[in-house]
């Protein structure tokens, strides 16, 4: 009884110190309900199922991504797309989702994110809307007090390193949507999403530690502008496929997964440019 009595006071401990749990406790009901409504009608109804797995992901729970890539992989015909499946199951792994990787596909691209659904897009990240202009503010008041608090770091850190932080918020943003453990399929992590090459250039030894893992980013952002300017396009470019890529084109590589993530920095820094990457005046 008293070795049972240390493991429940140990786990209530734990529950009241880890904010970013407690969260997860608190949204779990409104997710399982989401989740359970989509699995009693996958087969019969699968483009309301990932409706309602829409709403679970809405809320960052990793199984409702992987739920909503796996019928776009393998689903009915008629809503299989397999650039929008990875997108999602991306996300899922991203989240720590193991079973995501048994059915993502690396020989295509993944879709941009849109609106969640058939033909969406992905991410932890806010959906972009063509022609809405996205407002940082606005979007952080919405959110739980833990990425509140990380929001605040991160200003806090651009301001102390001099780099501009509306692009540091939406670099943020569109990695991890403020998600202070977040890992990548390609092993970025923290809020971040710092690489280890990265975190060990940056003196980063604890990823997941948000304060380090912000500092070594800002860092890092200050030094890509010192190299390409004020350029915000340069600059994000470089922050997903690395500065020597940018040297090489000469601006944003050809890649597709480059090419949207610049579009997606640029749209959440405020700047609304979904048809074509343009530097922000």
């Amino acid at each position: 009884m008293q070795r049972l009595c240390t493991w429940g006071w140990g786990l209530l401990i734990l529950l009241a110190t880890t904010s970013s749990h407690a969260e997860s406790f608190r949204q779990a009901p409104k997710a399982m309900s989401a989740l359970r409504q989509g699995a009693a009608i996958e087969r019969s109804n699968p483009r309301q199922a990932i409706a309602h797995y829409c709403n679970a992901a809405s809320l960052g729970n990793p199984e409702a991504y992987f739920r909503i890539g796996r019928l776009l992989a393998r689903g009915p015909q008629g809503i299989r797309s397999a650039s929008h499946a990875n997108a999602y199951l991306a996300m899922a792994m991203r989240l720590g989702n193991q079973q995501a990787t048994r059915y993502y596909n690396a020989r295509v691209g993944n879709a941009p994110l849109g609106t969640c659904g058939i033909g969406g897009g992905s991410g932890g990240a806010p959906w972009i809307r063509p022609g809405v202009p996205f407002d940082q503010d606005s979007y952080l008041a919405r959110q739980s007090l833990t990425k509140q608090k990380l929001a605040v770091l991160i200003r806090q850190a651009a301001h102390r390193h001099k780099v501009n932080p509306q692009l540091a918020l939406a670099i943020a943003i569109a990695e991890s949507n403020l998600n202070s453990f977040a890992v990548s399929p390609k092993q970025a992590q923290g809020v971040m999403q710092l690489i280890p090459e990265t975190q060990q250039r940056f003196g980063v030894t604890r990823p997941f530690d948000p304060e380090q893992n912000i500092r070594g980013a800002m860092i890092y952002l200050k030094w890509l502008e010192k190299q390409f300017g004020p350029d915000w396009v340069r600059i994000s470019a470089a922050y997903n496929a690395g500065e020597q890529a940018v040297v090489r084109y000469g601006g944003v590589p050809p890649y597709q997964e480059t090419q949207e993530y610049v579009q997606r920095v640029l749209y959440y820094s405020g700047h609304d440019q979904p048809k074509a990457v343009r530097r922000p005046r």
